[in-house]
């Protein structure tokens, strides 16, 4: 007692068949399905990096024209003083 058999369960398939009829299960299952292959699609969208991010090329600084800026710049600013 308690336990669920396959008889149960063809039972029961059958009373959901009756209620609802054929056309109406399968037309239930095809929304399912497209509702699965939506939900794969938009997981696998997300893995995937967007292209901006891909065509962005790192800016190189060249330090040692940034040193030399700043200290023409500060010996202008002791040759005003």
């Amino acid at each position: 007692m308690g336990g669920v058999s396959i008889w149960h369960w063809i039972v029961v398939g059958v009373i959901v068949m009756l209620l609802f009829g054929r056309g109406k299960v399968s037309e239930l299952m095809g929304d399912v399905a497209k509702g699965i292959k939506s939900f794969k699609k938009g997981m696998a969208e997300d893995d995937e990096p967007t292209p901006s991010a891909t065509n962005v090329d790192p800016k190189v600084i060249d330090h040692t024209q940034a040193s030399n800026a700043a200290a023409q710049t500060q010996a202008k600013a002791e040759n005003k003083a």
